[in-house]
């Protein structure tokens, strides 16, 4: 290894590793702010300039673009050709390649400029990249500065393996691929018009591994979309507690994307990614009561997810509960030292609670991708047509509008039963909607006496009525929509029941 070229945007670290360069006698070619740095630093380079004889062009727009540098860098040390074709021009091979680009993503973060965004695209240095990771069998490539004591390390060993420049190699597609995804995702959002792209390209950063995915056989990790602020479960910190789990995630997004429904104080608790029991009060521990009486049982090793600060006595309700994770806004500090006497417990802030989250919502299919956009529908109560004969009263209507929110977070088919804004039953991920109905009423027992009932889809036969009416439902809240319609409407007047339709579906599968 004789040579390296040196271009970087991020100088984390560099000085040290140029320092190690020189003392292994590599010369150093680089470019005008790297150059600059490492003169100050009494490190001697060449600048790209005068190494090609051709000028830093429209400001720094052109520097790199250069037979001299790219043969430098492609040539096959094996390929008798190439090295006779770099005889004839005078030109010598370049063995190291240190890269990263400008900062787009930090640029856009920042809410800079259009113009100075634009700017921000790097051009030459992800064409260095490319060429350097193509020849990797004679070219390290570097693109993180994790890997420059690795690389100084096997410089000075001269144990140069196959793995690190493999290693180094996909690292280095990884950075160019994200690189020109992040701009293509700013150009969808830009100029896309709200339309979905013929092609979907999309960068995700592992944030975490995980101990295992749904169950113990299976790997997991979590990743991080680059373009998400802080409203999303990515930007949750973690304040005490051991690892999160696969499941847990998944549990807590289903709990924060629920809690955001409410301006009011507001408690859920998830268990297998539908609620278990969901209540809005006065203030947030007695909220977290109500939830926790809904269904005590099942509330067991659940996620507890809360709209409000965590007070102490929350805290002092949640000590009592076995409980994986809460996640919240904040945590004031006599709750903290609550919590944390429970070794286990995960504690997750969240930054935000009410902004919703952007972009699209999607599920991996075997073989491809099913694309959406976030359910964001509210209603009130202008939105409710009056179908049945007997109008509901103004506490019936609260409550279906509470009932209604929930069942947006309940796996389909679903039910949900309410009464004074708290779940008392709930029927979740069922085949048969009356299935659903029969779960919720046996999970309400007594308590769905005088209850709204809501569903997530329309009641294609009147079963789901007459469940409702034994159980002790006053009133229906659901989209409507149905060819037997008036065979379910008059099934709800034959039981004194009051229904409103919404026009809305919240199936999620």
């Amino acid at each position: 290894m004789k040579t390296a070229l040196i271009s970087v945007s991020n100088k984390e670290g560099i000085v040290e590793f140029a320092k190690g360069l020189q003392k292994l006698g590599i010369r150093i070619i680089s470019t005008g702010g790297t150059a600059k740095l490492l003169e100050k630093n009494n490190i001697p380079s060449t600048l790209t300039s005068d190494y090609t004889n051709s000028p830093e062009m429209m400001n720094g727009r052109v520097k790199t673009l250069h037979p001299k540098i790219y043969c430098g860098i492609l040539a096959s040390r094996s390929n008798k050709s190439h090295m006779n074709e770099m005889k004839k021009y005078k030109i010598d091979p370049i063995d190291i390649v240190v890269v990263n680009l400008y900062p787009f993503e930090e640029t856009v973060a920042k809410k800079a400029s259009f113009e100075e965004i634009i700017e921000n695209i790097d051009i030459g240095g992800p064409s260095l990249v490319r060429a350097a990771a193509k020849n990797f069998e004679d070219v390290l490539i570097i693109v993180d500065t994790i890997d420059y004591q690795n690389v100084l390390d096997a410089l000075k060993n001269k144990k140069i393996s196959n793995e690190l420049k493999q290693n180094l190699a996909l690292k280095a597609f990884e950075h160019t691929a994200r690189y020109d995804t992040i701009i293509n995702q700013y150009f969808i959002d830009r100029f896309g018009k709200g339309k979905f792209p013929e092609i979907l390209n999309l960068s995700f950063k592992k944030k975490q591994e995980l101990r295992y995915g749904e169950n113990p056989h299976q790997q997991a990790a979590f990743y991080k979309d680059p373009f998400i602020d802080k409203c999303c479960i990515t930007s949750t910190r973690q304040l005490h507690g051991k690892e999160l789990s696969y499941n847990n995630i998944l549990d807590m997004e289903n709990g924060f994307q629920l809690i955001k429904e409410f301006e009011e104080p507001v408690a859920a608790i998830i268990k297998h990614n539908n609620p278990s029991g969901v209540a809005t009060r006065k203030s947030i521990d007695e909220a977290f009561s109500a939830a926790l009486d809904a269904d005590p049982l099942s509330a067991f090793g659940s996620i507890v997810a809360l709209n409000r600060t965590c007070d102490k006595k929350t805290a002092e309700k949640m000590k009592k509960c076995f409980i994986e994770v809460i996640i919240c806004p904040k945590f004031n500090d006599d709750a903290l030292q609550i919590l944390r006497e429970k070794k286990n417990i995960r504690l997750m802030e969240a930054a935000s609670v009410t902004k919703p989250c952007p972009g699209y919502f999607m599920t991996k299919v075997s073989g491809g991708l099913l694309v959406q956009t976030r359910d964001y529908t509210r209603i009130s109560e202008k939105n409710l047509k009056v179908v049945s004969k007997r109008k509901p009263t103004k506490e019936e209507i609260k409550d279906m509008l509470f009932a209604f929110k929930v069942t947006k977070h309940v796996k389909s088919n679903s039910i949900v039963f309410a009464k004074g804004k708290t779940t008392v039953g709930i029927g979740a991920g069922q085949m048969s909607r009356v299935d659903a109905a029969k779960i919720a009423a046996s999970k309400a027992g007594e308590r769905a006496k005088g209850a709204v009932m809501s569903s997530d889809a329309f009641f294609p036969f009147r079963d789901g009525i007459d469940e409702a009416a034994k159980a002790g439902i006053t009133a229906i809240i659901q989209p409507g929509g149905s060819i037997r319609d008036k065979e379910v409407i008059e099934a709800a007047d034959e039981h004194g029941m009051a229904m409103v339709f919404t026009g809305i579906r919240l199936f999620w599968h």
